[in-house]
C-alpha cells in the first residue's frame, strides 16, 4: 500500500452556501463573527450586526465558505482568496 492516499485529496473545498441548510449557515456566521481576533474597528458592534454584515457579504459573493478536510474546520474567506475549484 502506498502512503500517498491523501495526496490527491483537496486541501480546501469551497462550499456553496445554497448547499447548506439555512440554520447551518447562520451557525457558521455566528461562530465566525464571535471568534477571538475578529476586529471590527473602533466601533463596538453587536453579534447580530456582525452576522448581518457577514450574511450580506456572503449573499453578494464577497466572501465564501471553505472547508478544510485536514483540520475538519470551516471558515469564511474573501472571494479573491477562494481556492479554484
Amino acid at each position: 500500500m502506498s502512503g500517498d492516499f491523501d495526496d490527491d485529496a483537496p486541501q480546501h473545498v469551497v462550499v456553496p452556501r445554497d448547499a447548506l441548510p439555512p440554520e447551518v449557515v447562520s451557525a457558521l456566521l455566528e461562530e465566525f463573527a464571535s471568534r477571538d481576533g475578529t476586529d471590527y474597528g473602533s466601533v463596538e458592534r453587536s453579534l447580530a450586526e456582525k452576522v448581518a454584515d457577514l450574511r450580506r457579504q456572503l449573499e453578494r459573493g464577497e466572501i465564501g465558505i471553505v472547508f478544510d478536510p485536514g483540520s475538519e474546520t470551516t471558515t469564511l474567506v474573501p472571494a479573491r482568496e477562494l481556492p479554484d475549484g
